[in-house]
């Protein structure tokens, strides 16, 4: 991936607490997320058109799952990384300071807490599906599970990233401030 093409994939806000290092990663992970929806999109309609004409690939439902569920988890990581759904941003945009601080620490510390869950049971529930195998094709579990610790470890990531880059340069950016409404001088009320 050029860097051109990865910069269009990158969301530029809330630059300051981004690292470059990590937009190839961030776009990588857009390109998984639209892999992820498509091939689910087309399994799920490959499966409806074989069951309509009476010769079902039981198959397709196997190939759906593991994209519905590496899409979710991919999905997570790259949320994570561009602040989105995962942080109160309704309520901190309007702070500023000491109180935003406190609050964006909590918040990313929270998440990081469900990240190493991810991780630890993650990998545990991945280890025990070694020896399951979906039917009927002996896909084993681990196929499916093994994204949930790898989230995990993107998740924690990025959070590690926004948290130091937050304490070093605060964590307002310009984009907080585009939907505060200012009083214009000499407006009465």
């Amino acid at each position: 991936m050029s860097d051109n093409h990865h910069r269009a994939l990158v969301l530029p806000r809330h630059r300051h607490l981004k690292w470059k290092a990590f937009d190839v990663l961030e776009a990588t992970l857009m390109v998984l997320c639209g892999v992820c929806i498509f091939m689910f999109t087309l399994a799920v309609f490959c499966d409806v058109v074989t069951r309509v004409i009476g010769t079902p690939w039981v198959w397709l439902q196997q190939v759906t799952t593991a994209f519905f569920a590496w899409g979710v988890f991919v999905g997570m990581a790259a949320a994570t990384r561009r602040n989105d759904h995962f942080y109160l941003t309704e309520i901190t945009k309007r702070m500023t300071g000491v109180p935003r601080s406190v609050i964006e620490t909590a918040n990313r510390l929270i998440v990081f807490a469900v990240a190493f869950a991810l991780i630890w049971f993650g990998w545990k529930n991945a280890m025990l599906d070694l020896g399951s195998f979906r039917m009927p094709s002996l896909i084993p579990l681990t196929v499916y599970t093994a994204i949930v610790p790898a989230a995990g470890v993107l998740i924690a990531l990025f959070t590690i990233e926004q948290l130091i880059n937050g304490w070093r340069h605060g964590f307002e950016g310009p984009e907080d401030m585009d939907n505060v409404v200012v009083d214009a001088p000499g407006d009465a009320q």
